[in-house]
């Protein structure tokens, strides 16, 4: 029931009674009571997240008409209303804390408040659309939140992740394939290692995000299981049979990826498993791009007193105080964001372990740090690429000065002196800050014409050893 005062605000009445809800909000008495009962951190569901409520609304309205539990004007009306959610059209309305309710019923009510109040406008008036008989018909907030959270997460990772991450490994790539003619000193504990191409760097920078793309899309596989149809416990009580696969057919046509109903609802509302394993998959790509970022940053540092290997766009000036520094701004973006990720995951692992008996209860914090997650390292990696990837030349001259001071490319002795008497080369070359064919020549070890075989820097970027000798392994 509402009546409305002057006062600016309406009197709206629940089972627990009276409430002043804003006299133009389209949101009701029990939206209003949490907006009172947890003024926390202001930080609200993302756009994600609230297109995800919207398309589960229309598609259990139009499910409920088609079985004719719901007559077909309201179930019109209905759609109408969660499409303008689906368009963000109403964001507005959705006024809740993420640190709410932990089966998110708060905003599960937002939402069939918000559904019901412009069903009713779109209606004319003349009909009332109720929010828990016709908008919530055959759902509960427990069902609804987790379906909503994989129907969210599933659809950023194919819309926005995975295509963002697929440019920056193509960019890596042709990276890649710009720098294979650039030999330079490998490093193992952070130390020089025999000799290594920067193209084959970069192309294990893309290596790892296509394995992270492969990870992503298996998780995302996880996340099609939709709690739908389970209800209060995971029982179905007042959603008729056929009902959950109805809707999540529905769902599945309006987001354009497949859904099916939860091989077992109490799993499916008692645990939030896919969920962890779905955020471990993007806190492994966060490990993955902290690793790319960093090591950029590294071969890019100097001018003078770095590696200096590659060089950065200048995007802009890097001090206050130091004229002309510039600095790795777009590594230490991706790094932080990396890092955000990585808490955020903490969060979600906490949250799957508060799967209580038959639900679930710190839903919202989960679905926040996931979606978050999704949200930055998409925009993440766009930002990379195009400010700082697309634009890394190589630095020749200084991979070759690094690298022919290099003592390590004493390796390529072993098989024609043996372990013992290239470790004294390399040793004597790192000592006397000299180049290791010099060291060898003075000790008369080899030939000129052998020393151009052996330590042809180039073939030992490929397997096996110059001149055909074989060695036994070692490791650092």
């Amino acid at each position: 029931m509402t009546d409305t005062n002057t006062s600016g605000f309406r009197t709206e009445r629940d089972s627990l009674g009276e409430m002043q809800v804003p006299a133009d909000a389209l949101y009701g008495p029990q939206t209003q009571r949490a907006v009172e009962n947890f003024p926390i951190s202001g930080i609200r569901f993302p756009r994600r997240f609230i297109h995800a409520l919207g398309t589960i609304k229309k598609a259990a309205a139009q499910a409920n008409a088609e079985m004719g539990l719901l007559e077909a004007d309201i179930a019109d009306a209905i759609a109408r209303a969660a499409d303008e959610v689906i368009e963000g059209r109403l964001d507005g309305e959705f006024v809740l804390d993420v640190f709410q309710t932990g089966s998110g019923t708060s905003s599960n009510m937002n939402t069939n408040e918000v559904i019901a109040t412009r069903a009713t406008q779109l209606l004319g008036g003349g009909r009332k659309v109720h929010p828990n008989d016709h908008v919530n018909m055959g759902q509960s907030s427990n069902d609804v939140i987790p379906t909503a959270m994989h129907v969210s997460g599933r659809v950023a990772i194919h819309e926005d992740l995975i295509p963002a991450l697929g440019r920056l490994r193509d960019a890596l790539q042709a990276k890649a394939a710009e720098f294979d003619d650039v030999v330079k000193s490998g490093r193992t504990h952070l130390m020089d290692a025999t000799p290594v191409r920067l193209g084959q760097e970069f192309a294990g920078y893309a290596s790892q995000l296509e394995h992270g793309v492969r990870r992503l899309r298996n998780a995302s596989e996880e996340l099609a299981e939709l709690a739908l149809g389970g209800t209060a416990v995971g029982t179905g009580t007042n959603a008729v049979p056929g009902f959950p696969a109805l809707a999540i057919r529905k769902i599945s046509e309006s987001t354009g990826l497949e859904f099916v109903e939860a091989e077992n609802h109490f799993e499916a509302q008692g645990a939030k498993d896919a969920y962890v394993s779905a955020s471990g998959a993007l806190n492994t790509l966060a490990v993955s791009l902290l690793k790319i970022a960093n090591d950029i940053r590294w071969l890019a540092s100097g001018p003078t007193s770095g590696l200096a290997e590659i060089t950065l766009p200048a995007i802009q000036p890097g001090s206050s105080i130091m004229p002309g520094k510039v600095n790795p701004v777009m590594s230490e973006a991706m790094m932080m964001l990396c890092a955000q990720v990585m808490g955020n995951h903490v969060a979600v692992t906490v949250g799957g372990q508060h799967g209580n008996f038959e639900l679930n209860v710190m839903m919202p914090v989960m679905a926040h740090n996931f979606l978050q997650s999704v949200a930055i390292l998409s925009s993440g990696c766009d930002a990379f690429r195009a400010n700082a990837v697309e634009g890394i030349g190589a630095n020749r001259e200084r991979c070759r000065e690094l690298l022919e001071k290099n003592p390590s490319i004493a390796t390529a002795l072993n098989a024609y002196i043996g372990y013992d008497e290239a470790a004294a080369v390399a040793k004597e070359s790192a000592k006397n800050n000299e180049s290791v064919r010099t060291v060898v020549k003075r000790r008369g070890l080899l030939s000129d014409e052998q020393l151009d075989t052996v330590l042809n820097v180039r073939e030992m970027t490929e397997p096996g050893i110059p001149g055909g000798g074989v060695v036994g392994g070692g490791g650092g």
